[in-house]
């Protein structure tokens, strides 16, 4: 009997990937929390509405199970809430744990890597090697010298038996720079973020968090900085971005962009750039007796003429500025053509879906260029 090996496919009924009761329900809490800005005892309301839609659990591992675990393996922890009465709040461990789904959710296979670095096209002293040599020439750092290839040039241009190494016979490897970015995030957390019936802030949240975990685990020589923008523009931390929320604000897009650049002239890379993701138009600025010009009617041209100025600042310390506009009402992409034209940046009009791609392919495209 011939004993034949066949190929081909063979199908099967899919089969989802095991998850114990405790991952199925931490990556749906995960999410909760960040759609609750950080609101532990609301998510855990929602996610006992859902138990009770879509039967999450089952009598042997129960919701109340689920928030064991999450105290045993650090997730929660008992805090004293604003009001002085007690209460859970998740810890350091969680915000880690939703930054990193963030990432997978949205930039979706990207691998870590410990050097955390990003090639240029640019070929000279650096520590990337391309595996292309060239002759020595004078000036070349000895370190840069391959020695296995000299000694090979050395014998088959002088022979063993009378072996020499002369400066004719090295060769060195070239490698290439490695460019560094710091980059801003400006995030729209003005009240129109939220309005009809739209959350948009939950998405910016989650890109932030990605953009996060993305350059400090896979770029740690590159630096990010996050602001926010309503009335007036301040600064705030990776650990604060489960916590955001909209406020009752304005957009003082100017104020975003004087912050924005003020962070980025003090740092020493060479590339430097802002995203600005808002929904609105600018309807806000603080005047220099500290009081506030508002008007949140159309186009105000003195708003508007503030933003260009800025833009065009930006542009002579060659910073571009990168707008995803989640907007479509013709006249605001109007102004956002104008504002990008100032800076010679970029601009973006999209919805809240693949609003994370094209920021890390943005993110991507630019650190690959080399500002001079």
């Amino acid at each position: 009997m011939n004993n034949t090996i066949k190929k081909g496919f063979y199908f099967k009924s899919y089969e989802a990937p095991f998850q114990s009761p405790f991952d199925k329900l931490f990556a749906i809490f995960k999410e909760l929390i960040t759609h609750t800005s950080g609101d532990f005892d609301e998510a855990i309301s929602w996610l006992r509405e859902l138990d009770k839609e879509y039967k999450l659990t089952e009598p042997s591992y129960t919701i109340d199970d689920f928030i064991d675990d999450l105290k045993k393996k650090g997730y929660i922890r008992e805090e004293l809430k604003e009001d002085g009465t007690s209460g859970v709040g998740i810890t350091a461990k969680t915000e880690r744990a939703i930054r990193q789904q963030a990432l997978d959710n949205i930039f979706g296979n990207i691998k870590k890597s410990g050097s955390g670095n990003h090639k240029t096209k640019h070929v000279g002293n650096g520590d990337e090697h391309t595996g292309e040599f060239r002759e020595f020439h004078f000036g070349d750092s000895l370190e840069r010298i391959s020695l296995t290839e000299s000694l090979r040039n050395a014998q088959i241009n002088n022979g063993v038996a009378d072996f020499m190494l002369t400066e004719n016979d090295l060769v060195v490897e070239e490698t290439q720079y490695k460019s560094q970015m710091s980059t801003v995030l400006m995030i729209d957390i003005s009240h129109s973020m939220i309005l009809y019936g739209e959350d948009r802030i939950t998405p910016a949240k989650k890109v932030a968090m990605a953009l996060a975990e993305l350059i400090t685990t896979r770029y740690p020589k590159d630096t990010l900085d996050i602001l926010v923008f309503g009335n007036d523009a301040w600064r705030i931390s990776i650990h604060d971005l489960p916590y955001l929320k909209v406020g009752p604000f304005h957009t003082n897009t100017v104020a975003g962009l004087q912050l924005a650049m003020d962070l980025l002239r003090r740092k020493r890379n060479t590339n430097k750039q802002i995203f600005m993701i808002t929904d609105g138009k600018p309807s806000c600025v603080r005047e220099k007796d500290g009081s506030y010009y508002m008007n949140s009617n159309g186009l105000d041209q003195y708003i508007v003429d503030k933003c260009y100025t800025q833009a065009q600042q930006a542009r002579k310390l060659h910073i571009p500025i990168t707008t995803f506009m989640i907007a479509s009402d013709p006249y605001l992409q109007k102004f956002v053509n104008h504002f990008t034209e100032a800076n010679q940046g970029k601009a973006f009009y999209t919805g809240l879906k693949g609003l994370g791609e094209m920021i890390f392919q943005d993110y991507e495209t630019n650190r690959k260029k080399r500002v001079k």
